[in-house]
């Protein structure tokens, strides 16, 4: 069974691996065997991501990266299949939020900042899957294999208050995933997403905790709606990404939405 999940030989390439939640991707995947490129534009961050895989006998290698910018994309995908080898393996895991975007209580919908909905949605859907999905997936069709790894959330299923321009954005990754993997399954290239709950990181920890470390008001909400009653520990996407990551455990598996939020989407009442 443990070969299922041998990804040895393989290079991953990471968009926003500098996060919390893309950094822990990418340590499961190197964990695993994989030669791992992390992309971002924090350096320190990056450089931190890279010593702690490497602390641990891994491979990887920060690589600076603005999603947004196609042609510069192309550049340090390159850059990576000179280093490690051909890429097999991408985690759209770039992404957030803008408080513009977003709507607090008793707001006036019809009055949301446009501008702020487009920075919302170009970095979500084009910088967090459409252009990385273009750039690497080319070489991936060419090649006949891949797995594409898009993480979208669970407010894409599901249109939660206030974050309303992200909600709408994630819900387009779905789509969007989907449509890739009907579009590239007889290429060999598997396209599938991952769709966390509440996972505190730090752009939405103030949203979730107090000062003093209790819950919230909207955090206590969550928990309240969570049959596990608890968030979400960023280590807990490893067994997803290196599942979808793997030719061998996952080879009839594409177009599909991993659900990983402690229950939350099935509770209704």
């Amino acid at each position: 069974m443990n070969s299922l999940f041998d990804l040895s030989g393989k290079t991953a390439a990471v968009l926003g691996g500098t996060g919390e939640l893309g950094g822990a991707m990418a340590l499961a995947l190197a964990q695993a065997g994989a030669s791992v490129a992390i992309l971002g534009r924090n350096a320190q961050n990056g450089d931190a991501k890279v010593a702690r895989i490497e602390h641990e006998g891994g491979k990887a290698r920060f690589f600076f990266a603005d999603a947004l910018d196609k042609a510069a994309l192309v550049q340090t995908r390159n850059e990576i299949e000179s280093s490690f080898g051909e890429i097999s393996i991408l985690v759209n895991a770039a992404g957030g939020n803008k408080p513009g975007a977003t709507l607090p209580p008793g707001a006036d919908f019809c009055a949301l900042d446009l501008e702020a909905w487009n920075e919302v949605f170009d970095l979500n859907l084009a910088g967090g899957a459409l252009i990385p999905s273009q750039v690497f997936g080319e070489k991936m069709v060419e090649r006949g294999q891949g797995s594409i790894i898009n993480i979208a959330s669970m407010s894409g299923m599901i249109p939660l208050s206030r974050v309303v321009a992200y909600s709408a954005a994630k819900a387009a990754v779905l789509n969007l995933t989907m449509f890739l993997a009907r579009e590239w399954a007889q290429q060999g290239v598997r396209v599938n997403a991952i769709s966390p709950g509440f996972f505190p990181a730090e752009q939405n920890k103030k949203l979730l905790f107090n000062d003093d470390g209790s819950y919230s008001q909207r955090g206590q909400s969550i928990i309240n709606h969570t049959p596990m009653a608890r968030f979400g520990v960023a280590e807990e996407l490893a067994g997803a990404v290196v599942f979808l990551a793997s030719q061998k455990a996952s080879s009839f598996m594409t177009g599909q939405n991993v659900v990983l939020d402690g229950g939350f989407s099935s509770c209704t009442i």
